[in-house]
């Protein structure tokens, strides 16, 4: 080790990129820490990463690859397994006749070389490498679909269709060598490596399907074993504690399990299909930090006049959206700024997503009459001051959410609908007196989530003529000809051309009109006066403001908010 820093601090002397006592400070340095010289000299500024790799490339004679536009072969990559790939910094690249071309982040590491050799059992040729790229990449090459399928394969042996008790089969695996064990943990930790938000398991007629739902949109993995669902629905409804015996109506449970050092909430749910037992189980990652108003990507001048709403003391604030729109998070981060002292807050959920210091959370228990409505009847008599309700799901829930608010109590909900402006109107259809509405209502705020260009594939994009026809019937837009982006697909975007996830809000706030054409339920002035109010921004225009800044694309646009589009038309 001692012999490779001189020879690579000589190759950065030879070339004038540090001076001697810039290489002794950071030789001094990387002692005490035991990261990597060339690390070490980045970190302290002494030089460019750019700068080193280029320079290693030609003193070592080895090409420099770029991982982020890679195009790598599965196969040819799952010749070093990943623990080796992860303990030596190593992708194999390519083969052919001469060996293996494997990427490397320290191919000065002889060491790691000779192992990479014996495990590969070829020669090995070396190439350098960023090492965020390769930390970048590694979680997505090495997926578990691979073991998935092997798994499921060594299950189905055993399961022979006519000699198994499918109760006994459940009672019996509790060996973590059990295939079916195994199964799940794989399906588990590929999920989260790849950051899916739910895992839905569908038997079919012929083959099994379990899809991962990435940055909103399913992405699918077919498995010809289709007999091994049963067992698969088993063990999960064992896990969750839900009655094995039961196949014939849809039932919900929960549990907990660690992925990768991490802890998740898993919220179960089966529904009996034609071909057995679909079931969905949502990923709720208790290890990560609520994410705060600032975080979640509300324009400022948006941001600053909600802060401004949910600081009434009392009054109604609705966060409306279909199934999957961030409303939760987006009422977890209001519940983070108000969780003072001297605030009492008292939320009902189903489920509790998400456990909060200070805050009294409760879960709502249908099976023992535990509903919305018989909470919220007793909330009251808690003493809160503000109240957050999961959902105002039927007429007697709005109608105690209102009395709440009427009586000096701040209160948060969540409503499934289309937009801002429809939403106090189904307040009204659900029951709801038009003067109780209008008195207590202060606020809505309508989200959607859109996908985010892949930064790494990104480039300009010009519409296609059913986009430009579309942009034309949008309301107070002009399209100035100049170029939109898009994402060609990359390693890092799993070929889709997006990464990530970014909200388009729209804020209402209630004003004298507005509350006037409520009381008088007019809802047709009420929709007209929404429309012209100069600070009432719809959805899709918020979300043509992130095409036009390159953050998401037209096409993106038009497949979560397209809905929004009659009401915005000339």
């Amino acid at each position: 080790m001692a012999t490779k820093r001189i020879q690579f601090g000589k190759i950065l002397l030879d070339n004038q990129l540090i001076t001697e006592q810039e290489l002794e400070a950071a030789i001094k340095r990387q002692q005490s820490t035991g990261e990597r010289l060339g690390q070490v000299l980045i970190d302290m500024g002494l030089v460019k990463e750019e700068q080193l790799l280029q320079l290693l490339s030609q003193q070592l004679n080895i090409p420099f690859v770029d991982l982020r536009n890679y195009s790598f072969d599965p196969n040819v990559v799952g010749a070093l397994s990943e623990f080796s790939a992860r303990r030596y910094r190593a992708i194999v690249l390519n083969h052919d006749e001469q060996g293996y071309l494997v990427a490397m982040v320290d191919p000065l590491d002889l060491l790691a070389i000779d192992e990479i050799e014996r495990e590969l059992k070829e020669p090995v040729r070396t190439a350098l490498v960023k090492e965020v790229d390769f930390l970048s990449v590694v979680d997505m090459l090495y997926r578990r679909t691979g073991e998935i399928s092997t798994l499921a394969e060594e299950l189905s042996a055993e399961l022979k269709p006519n000699d198994y008790d499918v109760t006994q089969l459940g009672a019996g695996f509790t060996s973590s060598d059990a295939p079916v064990v195994k199964l799940l943990q794989n399906i588990f930790e590929d999920a989260v490596q790849i950051n899916a938000s739910d895992i839905h398991i569908e038997p079919d007629e012929n083959v099994l399907r379990i899809r991962q739902r990435i940055d909103g949109v399913l992405h699918e993995h077919v498995m010809k074993e289709k007999q091994i669902a049963q067992a698969l629905t088993l063990r999960l409804k064992l896990m969750g504690g839900l009655n094995i015996a039961e196949k014939r109506l849809p039932q919900d449970g929960r549990f907990s399990i660690k992925v990768r050092n991490r802890n998740f909430d898993v919220r179960l749910s089966t529904m009996p299909v034609q071909y057995g037992e679909s079931v969905v189980m949502r990923l709720l990652d208790q290890s990560a930090e609520i994410l705060k108003l600032d975080q979640i990507g509300m324009p400022k001048n948006m941001l600053s006049r909600l802060r401004r709403v949910f600081s009434y003391p009392n009054g109604i604030i609705l966060v409306t959206g279909p199934t999957g729109s961030g409303k939760t998070t987006t009422l977890y981060g209001v519940l983070s700024e108000l969780n003072k002292t001297e605030n009492k807050i008292i939320t009902v959920e189903d489920p509790v997503e998400y456990r909060l210091p200070r805050i009294n959370q409760i879960q709502i228990q249908p099976k023992i009459d535990l509903t919305f409505a018989r909470i919220l009847r007793s909330v009251l008599r808690q003493d809160p001051d503000i109240i957050m309700i999961g959902e105002l799901r039927d007429q007697e829930s709005v109608s105690i959410a209102l009395r709440a608010a009427m009586t000096g109590h701040l209160v948060l909900s969540t409503l499934h609908t289309n937009d801002a402006m429809s939403s106090a109107v189904r307040l009204i259809d659900m029951g709801a007196a038009g003067y109780l509405v209008a008195t207590v209502l202060r606020a809505i705020l309508s989200q959607r989530l859109v996908r985010r260009i892949c930064d790494n594939c990104k480039e300009d994009y010009t519409p296609t003529p059913h986009e430009l026809a579309w942009l034309a019937s949008i309301k107070n837009f002009s399209y100035t000809g100049n170029p939109f982006k898009h994402g060609i697909g990359c390693t890092y975007c799993h070929n889709t051309g997006y990464k990530g996830r970014v909200g388009v809000f729209e804020l209402l706030e209630m004003t004298p009109p507005l509350i006037d054409s409520l009381r008088d339920n007019d809802t047709r002035l009420f929709s007209q006066l929404v429309t012209d109010d100069p600070d009432y921004k719809p959805l899709v225009t918020q979300g043509l403001e992130l095409a036009v800044k390159g953050v998401t694309t037209i096409s993106e646009v038009i497949r979560i908010i397209g809905e929004s589009i009659e009401s915005n038309k000339d």
